[in-house]
């Protein structure tokens, strides 16, 4: 009585294997092709053409393996630093001599800032700083640690992804970005150099000096000219022709002006102007930078509902997390810098729970970014979730804001 069923069921199967059949072998028949026709070859031509496709398995195996493995990747990398045990804000006087003054960040920045101008008019950084006693030691900035360190680890840790070759020239062409594979590390790593960039923005435009009577610190400067590099430069390119200096090497070099700043402010020989006009600020860049991250996460999310199939929600997805893991070593940094402020202020709070809601957001790892319908069922939508945790920080910051700005 069952019979037909079961036959009807073994035939549709049947035609399913075949058809899966057919199409493994057309996809594996010019390959199929090639062997029989390398096989009939002469060492003469079997030689050459072996060593070319041994560089290239060893040239993609290279590109596959730096994509996959990402080295000291830690949600928790802010632990290290141990903000908590830092006492005053960044640029204040913390041994020898100077210490005992009992100056605050703001008022030893105002102090350095009140130095004699030289008669010639000249108004280099060095004339700026204020005189304090020999020996005197100040607190480096935990900020400028930070973006130093996030540097470190997407071009010393890591390889940097987006310059190399095998990821300019694609999958046959086609730009990995456009594809699902092999791109997630190279938009995590484009999300914290954009945080990082925005940082050394503010580093060089207030941060790292007292508007109007200090001029701009040249390490700060040049780290932000280095780290505003194209992040896509290989050692050769097209337009314009001839060699170039690639990226990770434009890269480095920023990680080392930073450095270099912060040894000049630990010998109280810079300026950290951690006043509360200028956490403003900051605050409001960093929250206009995720509201842009927002913006482009909710038209993906809005106007393409691939599901799984999405190829280009992975490089949102992984953009904006690469984003949010670099501010959140900032403002956690950021939060032991300004600490005279948001003490004062009555911050803490509210401080306190944006850096869990970051931290928060980092949880989000699924192993495929899935960009479904909002209102779906069975394809999950990380977008919007991602986005939902942006917002949440954004309106955090922008809070913040206006306390300070009151």
């Amino acid at each position: 009585m069952l019979d037909p069923i079961v036959v009807f069921f073994q035939r549709v199967f049947t035609a399913i294997g075949r058809g899966i059949g057919l199409a493994v072998s057309w996809l594996l028949w010019p390959f199929v092709a090639l062997g029989n026709w390398y096989r009939a070859r002469s060492w003469i031509i079997k030689g050459p053409i072996g060593l070319v496709l041994l560089g290239l398995i060893f040239f993609y195996g290279y590109f596959i393996w730096q994509t996959q493995a990402w080295t000291n990747f830690d949600p928790d990398y802010v632990n290290r630093y141990k903000l908590s045990e830092r006492k005053v804000p960044a640029g204040s006087p913390i041994s020898g001599p100077g210490a005992t003054t009992g100056q605050s960040g703001s008022a030893a920045a105002s102090s350095q800032a009140a130095a004699v101008v030289p008669s010639d008019g000249s108004t280099t950084e060095a004339l700026d700083m204020a005189q304090l006693p020999a020996g005197t030691v100040c607190q480096t900035s935990a900020t400028v640690d930070v973006a130093a360190d996030l540097i470190d680890l997407n071009v010393n840790q890591n390889a940097w992804i987006s310059s190399m070759l095998a990821y300019k020239l694609g999958l046959f062409g086609m730009d990995w970005d456009d594809t699902p594979w092999l791109d997630n590390k190279a938009s995590f790593q484009r999300g914290i150099n954009q945080a990082v960039r925005r940082t050394t923005v503010e580093l060089v435009d207030s941060l790292g000096r007292v508007r109007g009577t200090s001029g701009v610190n040249n390490d700060l400067q040049a780290a932000r000219g280095n780290i505003q590099f194209d992040e896509e430069t290989w050692y050769f390119g097209i337009n314009p022709f001839g060699p170039k200096t690639p990226t990770p090497s434009f890269y480095r070099a920023a990680e080392r002006d930073l450095r270099k700043f912060n040894v000049s402010l630990g010998k109280c020989e810079a300026i950290f102007d951690g006043r509360s006009d200028n956490m403003v600020e900051f605050l409001d860049r960093i929250a206009n930078d995720l509201g842009n991250t927002s913006a482009i996460i909710r038209e993906r999310s809005e106007f393409h509902n691939g599901g799984w199939f999405d190829t280009r929600a992975d490089d949102r997805f992984w953009f904006a997390f690469g984003q949010l893991y670099g501010y959140y070593g900032i403002l956690s940094a950021a939060g032991a810098d300004f600490e005279n402020v948001v003490a004062q202020r009555g911050l803490t709070p509210i401080y306190t729970e944006t850096l869990k809601q970051l931290r928060s957001a980092l949880r989000i790892q699924p192993l495929i970014i899935s960009n479904g319908r909002e209102d779906g069922w069975i394809m999950p939508t990380h977008l919007a979730t991602m986005g939902f945790y942006i917002l949440r920080v954004r309106s955090n910051l922008v809070e913040m804001r206006d306390i300070l700005a009151r």
